[in-house]
């Protein structure tokens, strides 16, 4: 008779994913995966797999939630405009709440350019991101807070690619004053 799982997989994966998070993913080991969700190697492999099984599991998670904070962030009654600043303002005041960088950012260089999992997820919550950003500039177009003239594809991948810039940037500096100033600076460009 097969042994029931003693362990809840959704909160399994939450530990996981700290840990990936905060080595990476060539730095982690099964011991501290295991260690921190608390399971055995082998209700591990019998529930959710190999390594990187788990890693693709924590990286869908990890993006999933992103984006539901992205669309909480770019949703509101205010204008266009105030929603794109609003969302600069809060990635550039959370930059230092984030534990270990960002764990899609520390993928993208680790796993993207050899690994098509990993490619697929990351380059799917880019494009998230870049719409989201596009659609507000498109909005802010509309009403008239934006230049008509603005390329607005450049501009959302410009703001979303500042966004990765400003983790490097915190990450080697630990200054937080000059994300507020880079994200200030950003704001200005738009307007």
């Amino acid at each position: 008779m097969a042994r029931n799982v003693e362990f809840n997989e959704e909160q399994a994966i939450d530990k996981a994913m700290e840990v990936f998070w905060k080595n990476g993913y060539t730095a982690t080991s099964m011991r501290d995966l295991t260690d921190a969700m608390k399971i055995n190697s082998s209700s591990l492999y019998n529930t959710i797999g190999d390594k990187h099984t788990l890693f693709i599991k924590c990286l869908e998670q990890y993006t999933a939630q992103r984006q539901q904070r992205f669309l909480e962030l770019v949703q509101g009654d205010s204008s266009p405009l105030e929603r794109l600043k609003y969302l600069i303002n809060v990635v550039a005041e959370s930059i230092d709440q984030t534990p270990a960088a960002c764990m899609a950012i520390k993928a993208s260089f680790e796993l993207a350019e050899q690994d098509t999992a990993v490619h697929s997820i990351l380059k799917k919550d880019l494009n998230f991101s870049f719409e989201q950003v596009k659609m507000l500039l498109e909005q802010a177009c509309i009403v008239g807070e934006v230049d008509a003239d603005m390329d607005i594809d450049a501009t959302a991948h410009y703001v979303v690619n500042s966004f990765t810039g400003w983790y490097e940037m915190y990450v080697l500096y630990k200054n937080k004053d000059l994300i507020r100033n880079m994200s200030s600076f950003l704001i200005k460009t738009l307007l």
